[in-house]
């Protein structure tokens, strides 16, 4: 299923398009508890997200990571729509011991959960442009590692897109 994206743009052909990693609460935003205004407007930045790239603005990655939590997801339902947001995602990435290594690297540095680690280490890996995550203490200790990829909430992604 997965195969091997060292360099995701030569895959897909990616010119100016953004190549962007979602966190996978990027995947679960719109399951959330909607009485906050903040999961609210990250839910509709999310739902964007999916809108553009399934027009073609954008290219998601879909990685062994979203896999493995989609398939842990208790709820049927959720993981029927997770699965059909999956199908926008264009690049596809597998397990490597690269991805392992630099995720413990990760986990040491910035202790980071293993989860984001690896999730952070795929997006690395492929070359993404962006990271979006909901996730402020994940985007906090990423920025400490000094890396060459922006990690960004999705709300702010969108409202910089926006002319």
């Amino acid at each position: 299923m997965f195969e091997r994206a060292r360099d995701a743009r030569a895959i897909v052909g990616i010119c100016e398009m953004d190549l962007i990693y979602l966190d996978y609460n990027c995947f679960q935003r719109g399951f959330d508890d909607p009485r906050q205004t903040r999961i609210q407007m990250e839910a509709l930045a999310c739902q964007e997200l999916f809108i553009m790239a399934e027009v073609g603005t954008i290219k998601l990655i879909w990685s062994f990571m979203h896999l493995d939590e989609t398939n842990l997801c208790p709820f049927p339902d959720r993981k029927y729509a997770i699965f059909g947001m999956a199908s926008l995602c264009q690049v596809r990435l597998g397990p490597t011991e690269d991805i392992l290594q630099l995720a413990k690297s990760f986990q040491a540095t910035a202790n980071l959960s293993s989860k984001d680690a690896l999730h952070l280490a795929c997006a690395v890996e492929v070359k993404a442009d962006l990271f979006l995550t909901c996730d402020d203490d994940l985007r906090k200790k990423g920025q400490n590692l000094n890396l060459t990829i922006e990690l960004l909430n999705p709300i702010n992604y969108i409202t910089k897109e926006v002319p």
